[in-house]
């Protein structure tokens, strides 16, 4: 479990994107140039997949917290859930409101949504079955990213973050 969690906190560093600029693990910090760019606004900007087991932006530490139950490593800026072996949840706050979510399946994603429920559409799949797809929502508020890595020990990334 601790491997998956250490894994998973790693790449989740990777994934939460701010003004252009990927924290990387240890400190290092790249532009996103080589990476895939976010895609353009869809011209309704309603996203279809915008909160996770009722939880979305703007809500409060406290409405998370009746909504998922006591973290299993709880914080003023970040709660840690693991509701299952395959699935972890991070929920990250500034002044007891949701700014981030970061939802992780890990081994067995049968339970994972589809980049399809999340965009509404398909995703690219790359030659070796991985998957990223960015899409900025600005009238909603938040964009939300979705990182599917295949092999052995598939993982999918998705995350939810205010812009």
């Amino acid at each position: 479990m601790f491997m998956i969690a250490g894994r998973m906190t790693l790449l989740m560093s990777i994934l939460l994107v701010a003004g252009g600029l990927a924290v990387m693990p240890y400190g290092f910090v790249s532009e996103l140039k080589g990476f895939a760019a976010p895609m353009p606004t869809p011209a309704g900007g309603n996203p279809p997949f915008s909160s996770y087991k009722g939880v979305s932006i703007g809500m409060s530490t406290d409405d998370v917290r009746a909504k998922l139950g006591k973290p299993k490593e709880p914080s003023d800026s970040v709660d840690y859930y693991a509701p299952s072996d395959n699935e972890f949840i991070q929920v990250y706050y500034e002044a007891k409101t949701v700014t981030a979510l970061t939802v992780t399946f890990s081994g067995k994603l049968d339970g994972a949504p589809d980049a399809k429920t999340v965009f509404g559409e398909n995703a690219e799949v790359k030659p070796d079955g991985g998957i990223f797809k960015m899409v900025h929502y600005p009238k909603a508020g938040f964009w939300i990213s979705y990182n599917k890595i295949s092999g052995d020990d598939p993982m999918i990334m998705i995350a939810i973050k205010k812009i």
